[in-house]
C-alpha cells in the first residue's frame, strides 16, 4: 500500500511538473531577481553608507591636524609677538595688536555674479573698507552696499587694494577682471619675475602686511607701466567662513 502511495506521488510530481514546470520556475525567477535586487539595493546603501563613514572620519582627522598645526602656530606667533611689543614698548612706540574677525558668507549678491557675496557681520562700519582673508590668504575686500556688508572677492574689477611683487618688494594695485587677477600700475623700471609671490602692502589701511595674495605667472609691458598676471591662493569657490581684519 505504501508503495502504490509512492508511485502516485511520483506520477503527479512528474504530470505537474510537465504540465506547469513553466510557471513554476518563472514565478521561482521572479521571485530570485527581486531577492537579488533587494540584496543589491543593501549592499549599495552599505557600501556608500561605509564611504561616508570614512570620508567623514578622514575629514576630522585632516581638520583636527590643521588645528594642531594652527595651535602651534598661534603659541609661536604669540611668543614672537610678545617679543615684537617688548622692542616696541622699548622705542615708545604703541604696541601692534591686530585683530580679525571669524564672519558667514550669507549669500551671492547676484546669481550671475560668483564674485560678490553678502557678508553677516553685525560690527560693520559702512565708511571702511575692510580686508577679507581665507585660510590666512587675501580673497577680497568688504564694502558698503545699500547700507550692509558686501565681500568684492579677487576676480572682481572693484576689488583693489596694494601690493608687492617678489623680493624686491615691487609696488603695485590688484584689480580683477573676472577668472584673471592682475597686479597694475608697476614702474617700467622695475622688473617682475614669473613664479615671483604677491603679498599685502599694508599701506592702504585694509590690509596688514605680508598677506599672501598669489604668484606671478605672466608679465605684461605695457606703454607707461607693467602689469602682472597671478595665480590667487585663493580660488573662486565660497566658503561658508571667512576672516574679516577688523584692525591692522
Amino acid at each position: 500500500m505504501n508503495k502504490f502511495k509512492f508511485f502516485i506521488f511520483i506520477g503527479l510530481f512528474i504530470f505537474v511538473s510537465l504540465k506547469y514546470g513553466g510557471n513554476i520556475r518563472g514565478v521561482f525567477s521572479q521571485n530570485t531577481n527581486t531577492v537579488i535586487e533587494t540584496y543589491l539595493d543593501i549592499k549599495n546603501s552599505v557600501e556608500q553608507s561605509i564611504n561616508e563613514h570614512f570620508a567623514q572620519r578622514d575629514e576630522i582627522i585632516s581638520l583636527r591636524d590643521e588645528n594642531s598645526n594652527l595651535r602651534k602656530s598661534k603659541e609661536v606667533l604669540s611668543a614672537f609677538a610678545s617679543k615684537l611689543n617688548d622692542v616696541l614698548k622699548a622705542n615708545n612706540i604703541d604696541e601692534y595688536n591686530p585683530k580679525v574677525k571669524l564672519v558667514r558668507s550669507v549669500a551671492y549678491a547676484n546669481l550671475n555674479d560668483y564674485y560678490k557675496v553678502w557678508i553677516d557681520y553685525k560690527d560693520f562700519n559702512k565708511s571702511r573698507i575692510y580686508g577679507l582673508l581665507d585660510r590666512g590668504n587675501s580673497a577680497g575686500i568688504v564694502v558698503e552696499q545699500n547700507g550692509n556688508p558686501m565681500a568684492l572677492l579677487l576676480g572682481d574689477p572693484k576689488s583693489i587694494f596694494s601690493v608687492l611683487v617678489g623680493k624686491d618688494k615691487i609696488p603695485g594695485v590688484v584689480s580683477g577682471k573676472r577668472q584673471e587677477v592682475f597686479v597694475k600700475y608697476i614702474p617700467l623700471w622695475m622688473h617682475p619675475q614669473i613664479g615671483d609671490e604677491v603679498v599685502t602692502s599694508g599701506l592702504d589701511g585694509i590690509f596688514f602686511a605680508g598677506v599672501r595674495v598669489g604668484v606671478v605667472k605672466k608679465v605684461i609691458k605695457e606703454e607707461l607701466s607693467k602689469t602682472v598676471v597671478i595665480e590667487p591662493y585663493t580660488k573662486i569657490t565660497v566658503p561658508s567662513y571667512y576672516h574679516i581684519i577688523e584692525k591692522n
